[in-house]
């Protein structure tokens, strides 16, 4: 771009408007998780389940939720199911985000029970416990070990997938700089510390997942 004139001030300048969008991403995400757990653990305990159409309607959403594009279901969900529920462009995103990403902590879930070795449950249930005694006490405990560390990067993604919910105008880091790009004219500048930030925000929570699952080896051993 040979005319192109950098003015890296841009970013100084408006520090506050990348911070805003930064949190409102983090908040925005970390609802979404919070409500994408649940709908994990729920759909992850189906797919495994012995009623055969508690796992078909399982891999049903699974197969589904992970052949859809998020920005499809995003603007599925703002656009039509907008019109029966008012949700408005922030609770859309955490919707969204959280149907979206429940299908594979779904997966994440399924995959560490059944990687709990089978003579746990038989045990547990020659000790007299009932099949929701055993997965409750002793199945899901060893599970949640084996599934901390891809749970967490799980948030990891989530937080880049968010990027996309701009699209349905709701307010975080994505649209802020947008919006600062139309105002400004100023897109690499703009853009390159968007991603830094993203970079920033992604790379911390590695560290302090790297440094829990040391703590959690720790206490194994």
């Amino acid at each position: 771009m040979g005319g192109y004139q950098y003015n890296w001030s841009i970013i100084s300048d408006n520090i506050d408007v990348f911070i805003y969008g930064a949190l409102k991403t983090l908040e925005i995400s970390a609802l979404a998780l919070l409500f994408a757990i649940p709908i994990g653990i729920i759909v992850g305990m189906g797919r495994i389940s012995r009623n055969k159409f508690i796992r078909l309607v399982a891999s049903i959403y699974v197969e589904v939720m992970r052949g859809v594009p998020l920005l499809v279901l995003l603007i599925w969900i703002y656009f039509v199911l907008g019109q029966f529920i008012k949700l408005g462009a922030y609770w859309g995103s955490v919707l969204g985000l959280a149907v979206f990403t429940g299908a594979f902590i779904a997966e994440i879930v399924r995959a560490g029970i059944q990687g709990v070795a089978t003579g746990q449950m038989e045990a547990a249930r020659s000790a007299g416990m009932s099949h929701t005694q055993a997965m409750r006490h002793i199945i899901l405990p060893q599970a949640f070990r084996r599934v901390l560390p891809p749970l967490a990067s799980q948030f990891i993604m989530l937080i880049k997938d968010s990027s996309l919910i701009s699209v349905i105008s709701a307010t975080e880091l994505t649209l802020d700089a947008k919006n600062l790009v139309v105002n400004t004219f100023k897109p690499l500048e703009v853009w390159t510390f968007v991603a830094v930030v993203y970079f920033v925000m992604t790379f911390s929570l590695s560290l302090i997942i790297r440094y829990f699952e040391k703590r959690l080896l720790s206490r194994e051993n």
